[in-house]
Order: C-alpha cells, then structure tokens, then sequence
C-alpha cells in the first residue's frame, strides 16, 4: 500500500509540473523571444498578414474570411472532442469505479480507493472543461473578427482593436488545444501513474520540436529581420 501511495502523490504532480512547467518556459520565450517560438513567428506573421488584410480591398477581405474559417473548424473540432470525452467520463464513472476494483488491484495500476479515483476523473473533467470553454470563447472573438475586418464606413472599427479581438481568438484557440493535449495523459491516470509520467515526457518532448524547431526558426528570424 505505501509503495502505491507512493507513486501517485510523486509521479502525478511531477507530471503536471513538468508540463505546466515547459508551458510557463514557453510563455516566457513567447513573450520576450518570440522569433524563438514558432507561435511567436506565426503571430508576427499575423499581424503583418492583418495589416495586409485590413489595408486592402473586398478581394482580401474574401480571402480573410476563408482563412479564418480554417481556425474555426479547428477550434470547433477542438472543443467538441473536449464536450464528448467529459460526457464519457459522466457516464462511465459508475462503471469504471466498479471494475476498478475487480480489475486494477495492483500496485502497477496505483491507488484506487474512492478519493484519488474522484481526483482522476475529477481533474480529467476540469481540464477538459477548461479546454471546451477557451475554444468556445475563441471561436466567439474569430467570428467577431470576420465582421470587424469586413465592416467598412460608419460601422468600421479601428485596427487596433480588431486586432486585439483577432490574436484574442487565436491566442485562445492555442490554450484549448494545449489543455485538451493535457488531459490526455490524466485520462492515462486510470491506468496508473506510470503511464501518466511516460506520457507526460512523451508529451513536452513532442510539444518541444514542435514549439522550438530551430531550423524553422533561424530561416525566419532572417526574413522578419
């Protein structure tokens, strides 16, 4: 019993701090080094594009309204397959408490006494929870967008304020995305810390060579330069 103890109060929050804890390193790059970031060369790219957009005429207004409708579907894709997965877990947590203890007595599996099963299901739902509400809301500031980038004459806003709906959009169409990537490894929980903790590194590897493709950035730095 100790040794289980052992592994879910050590290996689960050492998975969330590592993952919260590359995302604030991230954070900080993004805002005092973005041309280290991709998602900061793809926002300078943004704003340059914005400035484009909003210059020029009902031809680039069309093409602007396209191009966001690319990020809607993908935050609607996002946000749907958070909603789905929440549901599932309402449903199947009665089950899944039942069987647990038929199936995962073992100290591979960790703990499954009621409380830190709650946490697992529990912690799972609020992260999807949070991912359903940020993409929710980005999709909200994208349409916002759509209308504030075509409106023209009295209804015109100015372009400062567009753009600040505009990257509030894809700003929080980033976090949905990141905190459904998140739950991903809790849901693993289930299955017992270990496979939180590989996953986890698997995880903030992955993101990494994503997020600091050093090729990709040096290339741009030359041509944001």
């Amino acid at each position: 019993m100790g040794l289980i103890v052992y592994l879910d109060t050590i290996l689960v929050p050492l998975s969330l701090f590592l993952t919260v804890g590359y995302h604030t390193y991230l954070w900080h790059n993004f805002k005092n080094k973005p041309s280290n970031t991709t998602i900061g060369i793809d926002t300078l790219r943004r704003k340059t594009w914005f400035l484009d957009i909003k210059g020029g005429d009902d031809k680039k207004g069309m093409l602007a309204v396209q191009s966001l409708r690319n990020t809607l579907m993908g935050t609607t894709l996002t946000a749907t397959i958070a909603i789905l997965i929440v549901l599932a877990l309402a449903a199947l947590v009665n089950n899944a408490f039942n069987a647990a203890h038929l199936i995962l007595n073992n100290a591979f599996f960790g703990s499954q006494s009621t409380k830190i099963f709650a946490l697992k299901f529990g912690s799972a739902a609020l992260f999807l929870s949070i991912s359903f509400f940020c993409g929710s809301l980005a999709m909200g500031f994208l349409i916002d967008a759509n209308f504030l980038i075509n409106s023209c004459g009295e209804f015109s806003s100015l372009p400062e304020y567009t753009q600040t709906v505009f990257e509030k959009g894809f700003i929080l169409a980033l976090i949905s995305n990141r905190m459904l990537c998140i739950t991903f490894p809790l849901l693993l929980w289930m299955l017992g810390p270990i496979p939180v903790w590989l996953s986890s590194l698997a995880l903030v590897w992955g993101l990494y060579q994503i997020d600091f493709a050093g090729k990709f950035t040096k290339c741009n730095k030359q041509s944001l330069s």
